[in-house]
Order: C-alpha cells, then sequence, then structure tokens
C-alpha cells in the first residue's frame, strides 16, 4: 500500500496562493487514482479535486473550480494542489488520498490517506 505525506500549507491572507504537495512511497503511485479533500473543524470531510493515473482526466468540486489545480509527477511519486484566490472559506485541513477512480468523490472510496496540512486564509 502507498504511504502518503503531505506538504506545503500554511497561513496566507485572502486572494493569496499555495501549493500543496503529497509525496507517496512505493513503487504503486502510478497505479492509484490521486485526490484532495479538506476537513475544516466541525464539518464533514469534502471533496477538492481528484486525478486520473494518466492525467488525461481531472475533477473539481463547484468551490474550487477555476481557482485551484490538481496536478500529478509520477517520476516524482507526487501529488499537488495549486490554490490561487484563496478566500477564507477556503481555511481546512487539507488531506491527499490514493484509490482507484478520479471519478469518486466519496472519501470511503479512497484507500490512504496522508496525515493532512493545515491551510489557513485569514480576511
Amino acid at each position: 500500500q502507498v504511504q502518503l505525506v503531505e506538504s506545503g500549507g500554511g497561513l496566507v491572507q485572502a486572494g493569496g496562493s499555495l501549493r500543496l504537495s503529497c509525496a507517496a512511497s512505493g513503487r504503486t503511485f502510478s497505479s492509484y487514482a490521486m485526490a484532495w479533500f479538506r476537513q475544516a473543524p466541525g464539518k464533514d470531510r469534502e471533496f477538492v479535486a481528484s486525478i486520473s493515473v494518466t492525467t488525461h482526466s481531472a475533477s473539481y468540486a463547484n468551490s474550487v473550480k477555476d481557482r485551484f489545480t490538481i496536478s500529478r509527477d509520477n517520476a516524482k511519486n507526487t501529488v499537488y494542489l495549486q490554490m490561487n484566490s484563496l478566500k477564507p472559506e477556503d481555511t481546512s485541513v487539507y488531506y491527499c488520498a490514493a484509490g482507484r477512480s478520479w471519478r469518486d468523490t466519496l472519501p470511503t472510496a479512497y484507500d490512504a490517506w496522508g496525515q493532512g496540512t493545515q491551510v489557513t486564509v485569514s480576511s
């Protein structure tokens, strides 16, 4: 099974940008669809974006469409989330996850998770 470690979170002002990274260990990274989820205090974990194994397909939550971009580098075993035009409501712990299909948007469909990285957007 793949192990995942997120990085790149932090504190940013509204309108700013951050890039999250998720490094995977294990030789099977390139066989997994990858996704980002987020969870704010007292709320359910919610889908943010996903990307297919080949990078040809991606999906985004409506709340982040046109602001966030998911990408992956299979040679580096890493998936990224570029976040632009950040809003206070984007404040959450962000998690990367590995699963079987980029079309899956439910957390239960994903097999492996990182520990999360905090993103805080100040107004």
